[in-house]
């Protein structure tokens, strides 16, 4: 017998709303969409090229990988520390 699958589709607008439909608690839906506005300002402000990569990484104490990642919005296994720590390294 095989096994019938379903899919529900939900779209969101907002990290907010991915929150609500995931389930999470209002503490997590809020870090998450934090998360998310940092990322868009981080990667606007490292590609507008005002520093370096290597400088930023420097400043924040972090890698140039992850200085790169971060500036392609790639910040999956980046805390929010770090972010944090690259947003002051940007001025």
């Amino acid at each position: 017998m095989a096994a019938t699958r379903t899919s529900n589709q939900v779209t969101v607008r907002s990290a907010k709303d991915l929150g609500h439909a995931l389930g999470l608690s209002a503490a997590d839906t809020a870090e998450m969409e934090f998360r998310s506005e940092l990322t868009v300002a981080l990667t606007t402000i490292i590609q507008a090229g005002r520093l370096t990569h290597v400088a930023i990484a420097k400043n924040a104490g972090t890698s140039r990988t992850r200085v790169t990642a971060i500036a392609n919005g790639n910040t999956h296994g980046v805390s929010t520390d770090v972010l944090i720590r690259v947003v002051a390294a940007t001025g």
